[in-house]
């Protein structure tokens, strides 16, 4: 039996550390081909490098993104411990090399590196300087799967949520809020350096637009991140609530549908009546044909039905093992 896990061990170990640096590399492929060399500033630690490097052009992205995260990392585990794994540092310090990798190879010389002309970047073939939204969509899809991928293989990229958590820690704000006001944060300098020329003493006439196609990258990375780490619900929960026992319902769940389910002992808040509750789990197909049975059996049931991401247990995924839960 050990002779049999172990090559599957490994071949796990090595399907993890691809999908991580896959997702480094995309989110670094996102960056230098379509959102760095259209000034677009999606917040976080990349988006402050985009504001940074239009005042020291000198200093590629990837630098910059260094500058930021190896501070953040120490400083994270000075304050929190040793919680942030090999794989969430190599993730950190992974993708601003990638970056500047990609930026050499994509322009052909130094000026064109310092202004990140996309007209020379790939010989222009992906200039999209006059379809800002088709470069901030697909700049977003290649973020969100990036970081998505990452995620998913109980890694972060650093940054903005390092931020975020000692936010959290020292002002007592929700982590959701704390990623927010810190890319908020990001987000005005950009309009500020790059809008109004603060810093550069060239004020772009347009910068607030692109603060605005900024807060679109934002939203459709953070889409696409979710679609990424939780992917489309294949089984719905469903919570039915009965004013009695209904034993043809329990036939039905347990011989038509092939399912269990669980009795929940409830009571109205409002008639104070004694409730039957069935906690029930199925596949998106089977929802119509429960749905359709219920209004025959009881027509007056209360019934909720809502998206279950992860199922696991009899009949449904194995629960992950201590490996796969640890702290990213």
């Amino acid at each position: 039996i050990k002779a049999f896990i172990q090559p599957i061990a490994t071949f796990k170990w090595w399907k993890t550390w691809f999908f991580i640096l896959l997702g480094s590399t995309l989110l670094a492929a996102g960056y230098v081909f379509f959102i760095s060399p259209y000034n677009i500033v999606p917040g976080g630690v990349y988006g402050a490098s985009i504001v940074l490097h239009n005042i020291f052009p000198n200093v590629q992205v990837g630098t910059f993104g260094y500058m930021f995260d190896i501070p953040l990392l120490i400083l994270a585990f000075i304050i929190f411990g040793g919680q942030f794994g090999s794989r969430t540092i190599v993730a950190a310090l992974y993708t601003p090399g990638c970056m500047n990798i990609i930026t050499k190879l994509s322009f052909p010389n130094e000026e064109a590196m310092r202004n990140l002309d996309p007209s020379q970047m790939l010989g222009g073939i992906l200039d999209l300087s006059d379809h800002l939204m088709l470069a901030a969509f697909i700049g977003s899809v290649f973020l969100g799967v990036g970081v998505g991928l990452v995620v998913r293989n109980q890694a972060t990229t650093g940054g903005t949520d390092i931020v975020a958590m000692m936010i959290q820690k020292y002002c007592h704000i929700g982590f959701s809020n704390a990623v927010l006001i810190a890319d908020s944060v990001v987000v005005l300098s950009g309009l500020l350096v790059i809008g109004f020329g603060i810093g550069t003493g060239e004020a772009d006439p347009q910068g607030w637009l692109l603060s605005l196609y900024s807060l679109i990258t934002i939203y459709v990375t953070s889409r696409v991140l979710e679609f990424t780490i939780k992917g489309t619900s294949s089984n719905k929960l469903i919570f039915i609530i009965l004013k009695e026992h209904n034993q043809t319902l329990k036939h039905f769940i347990l011989n038509d549908l092939d399912r269990s389910a669980t009795y929940i002992e409830s009571r109205g808040m409002y008639s104070n009546d004694e409730k039957e509750m069935i906690f029930l789990v199925v596949p998106n197909k089977d929802v119509p044909l429960v749905q359709s049975t219920i209004r025959e059996l009881d027509p007056t049931a209360f019934i909720v039905v809502s998206d279950a991401y992860d199922t696991f247990g009899e009949g449904f995924k194995p629960l992950p093992t201590k490996d796969e839960i640890q702290n990213i």
